[in-house]
């Protein structure tokens, strides 16, 4: 049974920093990608960040790069992604799927539930 939880979101003010955290079951990270998604009101979703043990291969979204930080810890079977400088813009519903890598959502099969995060004054 593969699950994926989220967990660390809510609400912080500009500037601040959260600390998200994708719970895996059922599956190990040694052999597939996690990727982080998000989705605003009104909004596509938007891949955020992925990360795949097999390679060390590591992408960031324009968006995001240099104020968000994946990684994992594979003995956990646990992917966090530290998002540090928030602005308001970076409020959505994030996700973690399971796949092969890459910020494009057709890579991956499996998804959690998503976790609120919202930034603002």
């Amino acid at each position: 049974q593969v699950h994926l939880v989220e967990s660390g979101g809510g609400s912080v003010q500009p500037g601040g920093s959260l600390r998200l955290s994708c719970a895996a079951s059922g599956f190990s990270l040694d052999y597939f990608a996690i990727g982080w998604f998000r989705q605003a009101p009104g909004r596509e979703r938007e891949g955020v960040s992925c990360i795949r043990s097999s390679d060390g291969t590591i992408y960031y979204a324009d968006s995001v790069k240099g104020r968000f930080t994946i990684s994992r810890d594979n003995a956990k079977n646990t992917v966090y992604l530290q998002m540090n400088s928030l602005k308001p813009e970076d409020t959505a519903v994030y996700y973690c799927a399971r796949g092969t890598g890459g910020l494009g959502p057709y890579e991956y099969d499996y998804w959690g539930q998503g976790i609120q995060v919202t930034v603002s004054s």
